[in-house]
């Protein structure tokens, strides 16, 4: 069965589905419509799909034989999920250039298309994925619409206008008993390895929705998670941030986190071209002029423009973006890429232990 990725600007890519085909009635045709984005990784697509900065996404990925290793069963360690970060997928649908129907990996349950059948979300093969890396890398980030001929560029849909927090975010606190100290998580769309990476090192959580009144709770010290979307939406967790500063206790944000602690601290965000989502950024520290590689997944940064004893602390050695911010004297810090990982390279993961021995 043929689908066609239509962009905003009138042109089309086709591919063979493998993915969603139709409803459960047989009838209707399963599209997916948000922002065209690509992804440069050679592996990790479990995690990807999973992860909630994805939601409201169209992912492309440029890495040919995706679905070779088949997809892993859920698992929990402790009620943590351990081999996805999230308990569903989150991207709106896929596009990849070669789908492996044949998959082999010792742990594998099921393949890459039975998982996206189940779960309802469209996919094509066969397309050029390098043609439209290039567009996108030209052009800018773009609206698309994943769906048969017969319905295509009917429906485009722009989810940085809407609050994609409220929608990822948790409804209901939960406590994860670790250690003596307590870190208060701010889920704004959080992986779940950052989870993982906490209760490893004997840190009690209290696992928070994004609207969360932090005063309701007992904490060493805030983390603000990764998420969707323009920061700017989520008002309630900008403000809960911005209360934070007036205290002493540490605060350490990721991606989303790093753009929320920014805004609280008024600071600026803006929307980059493309974005960066890959899994081989180059990262600079300015204070020891170590670089790093990480993993990234965001369409938003910081402005140059600090503001109220904030300083730059990593650079972005493609493109110059902030990649981190730091306070000149209180235990306030952020990055914008992903020390936890999954998929990825585990360069800067020391920053879980920097931020744990401030508590």
């Amino acid at each position: 069965m043929q689908k066609v990725l239509t962009l905003a600007d009138g042109s089309t890519i086709s591919g063979e589905s493998f993915g969603a085909h139709s409803t459960n009635s047989g009838q209707a045709d399963m599209s997916a419509a948000g922002e065209v984005v690509f992804s440069t990784g050679m592996v990790g697509y479990p995690e990807s799909f999973t992860d909630p900065s994805f939601a409201g996404q169209i992912l492309v990925l440029t890495y040919p034989l995706i679905g070779n290793y088949g997809v892993p069963p859920k698992f929990k360690k402790n009620s943590v999920e351990q081999n996805f970060e999230s308990e569903k997928l989150q991207i709106a649908g896929l596009v990849v250039s070669e789908y492996s129907e044949k998959y082999s990996h010792h742990a594998a349950k099921e393949s890459l298309a039975a998982w996206l059948k189940r779960e309802g979300i469209p996919a094509i093969t066969g397309a050029d994925t390098r043609a439209l890396t290039q567009k996108l890398r030209e052009e800018g980030t773009i609206l698309g619409e994943l769906s048969d001929r017969k319905k295509a560029g009917k429906n485009f849909y722009d989810p940085n206008k809407e609050h994609l927090v409220a929608k990822v975010s948790p409804k209901k606190a939960k406590f994860f008993k670790g250690g003596e100290k307590t870190v208060a998580v701010l889920d704004c769309g959080m992986k779940l390895n950052i989870l993982r990476n906490f209760l490893k090192r004997g840190v009690s959580v209290w696992h928070l929705p994004h609207d969360a009144n932090l005063d309701d709770y007992e904490f060493d010290g805030l983390f603000i998670s990764n998420g969707p979307g323009d920061p700017v939406f989520a008002k309630e967790a900008i403000g809960s941030v911005r209360q934070q500063l007036k205290k002493s206790k540490p605060i350490f944000g990721i991606c989303l986190g790093n753009q929320l602690l920014a805004l609280a601290a008024g600071i600026s965000t803006e929307k980059l071209p493309y974005g960066h989502r890959s899994q081989n950024q180059p990262v600079r520290e300015i204070a020891t002029g170590k670089c790093f590689v990480t993993s990234q997944n965001h369409g938003f940064t910081v402005s140059k423009k600090m503001k109220n004893g904030f300083e730059i602390a990593f650079e972005n050695i493609n493109d110059g973006s902030v990649e981190g911010l730091r306070h000149k004297t209180k235990p306030f810090f952020s990055v914008q890429f992903h020390p936890e990982a999954t998929p990825g390279p585990t360069d800067a993961e020391y920053l879980f232990d920097e931020f744990v021995a401030k508590l």
